[in-house]
């Protein structure tokens, strides 16, 4: 277990540390635990934490002193409260006191890991740097904004004119181009780096359970609300909240998001009492929030409250030039992660992902080479295997589809279209059947440039100059 998964446990009862303490190590987190204030002071000062669960039933309020001393030492350090108590009242002073979360005894296993994993994961990314990389120098960043187009040169700059300031930021792109990777990147340079970065996926949690994740609930709000808990907008007060695919949200949600925005207020879920919170805001999408509007599925009002201030990433097609640079960079990155030697990517190879449709944006980029490295045994990635990575990644259409796979391939692009993601649908629909049957033709010549010119009706300089585009080697 890397020391990366350490949490400590700050409680008197060995019984209760006990149970915790096998609860997490099933979900692979290592645990130290300790009876008191000074120890933990101790353990603190000479090892590095992911989290701190503190128990608040200490004697003479310890347990809320010992909360409020590690917050202000550890501001970034997320703090799990506990305590016997089952009022609503004190989970709000405890997160006034600088606590993550707040849960009361008996504590349930459930719970509990969820409380562990969302305060490892807000520690990480909240620490973890985002490097801004135009050269993809820095082999060592685990996290790199890499690229040097004009596109992302543009987007750096929108980064340090907003960084500093309060704004909300709408992120927009397409999936897989890095809207969190820019959201990070927001937050660490920003105003309020020194508290924490509190991440929701808007579309990863089921439209039932979300209202309770990002504003919580009372004790029997609902079937299951066995205890109290605080939401994300609690956990983010004087902090930063990331708001991801913010266009999945209902339009309830839509609603109580448009009143937090409005007056930094809110009800948990089953509660009467409104909560204060002073979050700043960024969010993300993938869809085309005006069209969301036309259709009557987004809120206006909501939308302009969001778009304040945005950044638009651009698709991994629109900045070509920059592939040579990240493929390098995930060489590098994931050589070291795996232990392999550096390989090097042929010149064909890399003309090859230029030309390639690449509909994952970055993220499919970063999962080819991966796979490339693994299967490369030390050797050249050439381009047979990028050809074959992108067969896995976009599989060919099934023998005998005919026109129906056309017509399908047409309706998607449009699609994309129609909701804001391409603005070249004709240019790639060209590209594709060009480079398919130019491919086509010549494997079926074994290369024979005369022949495949012949057939084609095109020069043989044309067909040199296609090949080279599209990466279509001898």
């Amino acid at each position: 277990m890397s020391e990366s998964s350490r949490i400590l446990l700050v409680d008197p009862d060995p019984e209760t540390t006990g149970a915790m303490a096998t609860s997490l190590r099933d979900v692979d987190v290592r645990v130290t635990t300790v009876p008191g204030r000074e120890m933990a002071e101790e353990e603190l000062h000479h090892r590095e934490y992911l989290a701190v669960v503190v128990d608040l039933d200490f004697e003479d309020g310890v347990g809320f002193t010992l909360l409020k001393e590690i917050h202000s030492n550890y501001p970034l350090l997320p703090i799990i409260a506990i305590s016997e108590s089952q009022e609503s009242g004190l989970a709000i002073e405890a997160v006034k006191a600088g606590a993550f979360d707040f849960l009361s005894k008996p504590i349930h296993a459930s719970e509990l890991t969820k409380s562990v994993h969302d305060a490892i994961a807000c520690s990480r990314k909240s620490t973890e740097t985002v490097a801004i990389d135009p050269g993809s120098e820095l082999s060592d960043s685990a996290d790199s904004l890499v690229g040097n187009s004009r596109a992302m040169v543009d987007v750096y700059k929108s980064l340090g004119r907003l960084s500093p300031t309060p704004v909300t930021v709408l992120i927009r792109g397409e999936t897989g181009t890095g809207k969190e990777l820019i959201a990070r990147a927001l937050y660490q340079h920003g105003h309020r780096s020194h508290r924490g970065l509190i991440t929701v996926n808007c579309a990863a949690i089921p439209e039932n359970l979300l209202e309770s994740e990002l504003f919580g609930h009372e004790k029997g709000a609902f079937t299951g609300a066995v205890s109290t808990r605080i939401g994300k907008f609690e956990q983010a007060n004087g902090a930063t909240l990331f708001l991801d695919e913010i266009g999945d949200l209902d339009l309830g949600l839509q609603a109580k998001l448009l009143r937090v925005l409005q007056e930094k207020r809110f009800q948990r879920v089953g509660g009467n009492e409104e909560i204060s919170v002073d979050v700043r805001i960024i969010a993300a999408t993938h869809r085309s929030l005006e069209r969301m509007i036309s259709e009557g599925s987004f809120r206006e009002d909501l939308f302009y409250r969001l778009n304040v201030a945005t950044i638009k990433l651009p698709p991994l097609r629109d900045r070509t030039g920059d592939i040579p640079l990240l493929s390098r960079f995930f060489l590098r990155r994931f050589g070291a992660e795996l232990g392999i030697a550096p390989v090097s990517m042929t010149r064909e190879a890399i003309s090859r992902l230029e030309s390639a449709r690449l509909p994952g944006n970055v993220r499919q980029l970063q999962n080819m080479i991966r796979k490339a490295l693994l299967r490369s045994r030390g050797y050249a990635i050439d381009r047979e295997m990028i050809e074959e990575l992108l067969v896995e990644t976009e599989p060919p259409d099934e023998p005998g589809a005919g026109s129906e796979s056309l017509d399908r391939f047409c309706r998607d692009l449009v699609e994309e279209a129609a909701n804001d993601r391409i603005t070249d649908a004709h240019q790639q629909a060209v590209e594709k059947v060009e480079s398919t049957l130019l491919r086509i033709a010549l494997d079926r010549t074994n290369g024979n440039i005369s022949l495949a010119s012949k057939w084609l009706g095109l020069s043989r300089l044309t067909i040199r100059e296609k090949a080279k585009k599209y990466g279509i080697g001898r």
